[in-house]
């Protein structure tokens, strides 16, 4: 289970408010120079609630792109996405409910391919839930989140943002190629 029907139903809510889910607009930038430098054309924005980082990616690219977008609480985006090479996610993990936070990470595993960029913002959000929680529900810092990614990946870099961090990350090989790789002194 990725989220609770009733955590789903006030992040449709909130989904609602025009104000909600902007933040792929900020990092689109960032996420299209990952983009850039890994030579890929094709993404899953995972998290994606109102779909606005597939267009914001396309006027800074200005090339044909591949979008694949997933959102548990949006119904047109809400089927269990595919793996792709690369994934964002981005202003997502610090929405998931604690106790489903493994699972979602777990997810996020299976359907990184090749690389992701995910942003993590690591203090409380301006906005409430309709339950009038505040709507980060995991207001860790950075190093917390890098202990849980480091588990499921291979870090690749972490930047600091003003609110947090931004992680690209590898699909994490099997421990046998990773001590090839070490052997090899590629690590």
């Amino acid at each position: 289970m990725l989220i609770s029907d009733g955590y789903r139903e006030q992040q449709r809510a909130l989904h609602e408010r025009a104000d909600y889910g902007v933040a792929s607009l900020r990092y689109a930038p960032l996420v299209a120079q990952a983009m850039e430098r890994a030579g890929v054309d094709e993404l899953l924005d995972y998290g994606a609630g109102k779909g606005r980082l597939a267009p914001a990616l396309q006027e800074i690219l200005k090339r044909p792109l591949k979008v694949h977008q997933y959102d548990p609480a949006i119904a047109e985006f809400s089927a269990a996405p595919q793996p792709c090479a690369f994934v964002a996610c981005i202003d997502v993990l610090e929405h998931i409910e604690p106790a489903l936070l493994g699972n979602v990470l777990d997810d996020l595993r299976r359907v990184t391919a090749g690389l992701g960029v995910f942003t993590v913002h690591c203090g409380p959000a301006i906005k409430v839930l309709p339950d009038g929680r505040n709507a980060h529900l995991t207001q860790q810092p950075v190093e917390w989140w890098r202990d849980r990614l480091q588990t499921r990946f291979d870090i690749v870099s972490v930047g600091a943002l003003p609110e947090g961090a931004c992680f690209v990350v590898a699909r994490r090989l099997p421990w046998w190629a990773r001590l090839l790789r070490r052997i090899a002194g590629l690590n």
